[in-house]
C-alpha cells in the first residue's frame, strides 16, 4: 500500500459531536460507538475539509501507509448515504447550526435555539451526527406554532423532529422514528403536542416507535392548550399497551 496523507482520529479527545462528518463531501466519516472513525481508508482523499471543524481537534492528517483513494468509489458512497429527494430540494441538506441571539433584535426574550437541519422527521438522516446520544423532542406541527416560549423552554439541549400525525403516513411515521430510536442512541424522548385529539396520535405512534425499536427510553408528553399554555405532562408509559 502507498504512503499517502490520510486522517488521524484521536479517540482520546473525541466527543462523537459528529461535526466533522457534515463536512465531509466523501462520506468518509461515521460515528461508531460514539466516537468518529474512518468507515473506510478508500474513501479518504487526505486532503483534510474536515480539518479546522472540530471543536476538540481531535482530528489530524497523518502520513502512512493506506489504501488508494478510490474517487468513484468516494462519490458513489456519498450519493448513497445521502440520497437526492425527488424534488431536488437542496433544503434537505444536513446542517449543524449554532444556536444564537438575534442579531439586531436585544429585546427579544430569547433568541434561536435551534441546533440542526433539517427538522422534519421524514427528512431527518437516520445517520445525522446530531442524533447521536440526543435527547428527542417529537414536536407536532402545530404546536411549534402555538408554543410561544419553544425556543426558551424545548428546544434547548434537544433534537427536533417535527410531524403531523393526522396527515402523514402512519405506518412509515414509526417505521422512520423506531430506526432513529433503535439506531442513533436517543437517550430520551419528549412529545410536545396540542389539546387536540388528532395530535395525540404522536405520543401513540411514539409508544408503537419504541416498541419496535425494543429500546426503553424515559420518555414523556407535553400536552399544550390552542393558547400555547402547558395544561399537562404525564409520562407515556401511560399509553403503552400491556
Amino acid at each position: 500500500m502507498p504512503i499517502r496523507p490520510i486522517i488521524h482520529i484521536d479517540e482520546d479527545k473525541c466527543t462523537g459531536c459528529g461535526a466533522c462528518i457534515v463536512h465531509c463531501a466523501e462520506g468518509a466519516l461515521a460515528i461508531v460507538d460514539g466516537k468518529a472513525r474512518v468507515v473506510r481508508e478508500s474513501l479518504c482523499d487526505g486532503l483534510g475539509a474536515c480539518l479546522g471543524h472540530c471543536p476538540e481537534g481531535a482530528l489530524t492528517l497523518s502520513e502512512r501507509e493506506a489504501e488508494p483513494f478510490d474517487e468513484q468509489a468516494a462519490l458513489a458512497h456519498a450519493a448513497q448515504a445521502a440520497p437526492p429527494l425527488p424534488c431536488g430540494c437542496p433544503g434537505s441538506q444536513t446542517m449543524v447550526l449554532a444556536p444564537r441571539a438575534h442579531p439586531a433584535a436585544e429585546h427579544l426574550p430569547a433568541g434561536s435555539a435551534l441546533g440542526h437541519w433539517p427538522v422534519k422527521l421524514r427528512l431527518l438522516p437516520e445517520e445525522a451526527p446530531f442524533l447521536w446520544g440526543a435527547s428527542l423532542l417529537l414536536l407536532a406541527d402545530c404546536a411549534a406554532l402555538a408554543c410561544p416560549t419553544l425556543h426558551r423552554q424545548f428546544l434547548p439541549g434537544r433534537v427536533v423532529a417535527l410531524a403531523c400525525p393526522k396527515f402523514e403516513d402512519r405506518v412509515a411515521t414509526v417505521a422512520k422514528l423506531a430506526r432513529i430510536l433503535g439506531h442513533a442512541g436517543i437517550r430520551d424522548v419528549t412529545v410536545l403536542e396540542m389539546e387536540v385529539p388528532c395530535c395525540a396520535g404522536l405520543s401513540q405512534l411514539t409508544v408503537q416507535a419504541l416498541a419496535e425499536a425494543g429500546r426503553d427510553l424515559p420518555a414523556r408528553r407535553v400536552i399544550l392548550s390552542r393558547s400555547g399554555s402547558v395544561e399537562r405532562e404525564e409520562p407515556l408509559v401511560s399509553l403503552r399497551v400491556a
